[in-house]
């Protein structure tokens, strides 16, 4: 099962208080949304080939794999993303990577190896023809120069992103944070993000929805791309 979440009720007064009863889903038309997938990689969720194993990640599939069915039904786009690791890393990215020991360095660059079992997608996911597949250099696939994903967005005419994938507090954080920056309308989706712990996955949708944009679950997404009115914002 998914991480355990409800949005706490002072989090939810604090935001009504600023922003009044504004919902994203309520704005956002499926046509010009995009399903954004980060980082369910072998590397993150299979025992034995993971550098960082997130036991909770294969939990989400289910969810994603139903969004993902919903949005191309509704017209919408999936984009599958995936962190690629090079040698070459340690020296751009060196501001992480001394956060790393040496061995610790060389197993993630191993484990996000293109052509790698690591690199490769989990593979219960329902990957389709027509789905992007996008690699990025950095936690957010948004920032400058991580990866062409906002420029394949926006041909697509996409302003609205839902962020699923792993790990919540990490790169679907820096991603959804960056997206909303980029001027994408921006939903994590509560049941669709998995994290190393239930207070690392709460505690980042809660600082994501204080300022940046919208949480919600996997149902109350669907119902919306299915024309529903009846799912409660952030529960």
């Amino acid at each position: 099962m998914p991480h355990p979440f409800t949005m706490p009720q002072d989090i939810l007064d604090r935001v009504a208080k600023r922003r009044g009863n504004f919902r994203a889903l309520d704005r956002a038309d499926p046509r010009k949304t995009a399903l954004v997938v980060v980082d369910l990689q072998n590397a993150f969720m299979m025992p034995g080939v993971a550098h960082a194993l997130c036991e909770m990640a294969p939990s989400i599939v289910p969810n994603v794999n139903r969004l993902a069915e919903a949005l191309r039904k509704a017209g919408g786009t999936v984009a599958w993303v995936r962190t690629t690791a090079t040698q070459g890393c340690l020296t751009e990215w060196s501001q992480y990577y001394e956060h790393l020991t040496p061995e610790q360095q060389q197993m993630r660059v191993k484990a996000l190896a293109d052509g790698s079992k690591g690199h490769e997608f989990w593979s219960d996911l329902d990957l389709k023809d027509g789905d992007l597949i996008v690699t990025k250099l950095r936690y957010s696939a948004f920032i400058q120069g991580a990866s062409d994903l906002e420029a394949q967005l926006r041909a697509r005419g996409i302003d609205t992103v839902l962020i699923t994938g792993t790990v919540t507090n990490v790169c679907c954080e820096s991603t959804a944070r960056d997206a909303m920056m980029r001027n994408f309308r921006t939903i994590m989706i509560s049941d669709g993000n998995a994290a190393n712990t239930d207070r690392d996955h709460a505690n980042s949708l809660i600082s994501f929805y204080l300022t940046f944009g919208d949480v919600e679950t996997t149902d109350a997404a669907i119902a919306h791309l299915r024309g529903g009115t009846s799912a409660v914002a952030a529960e």
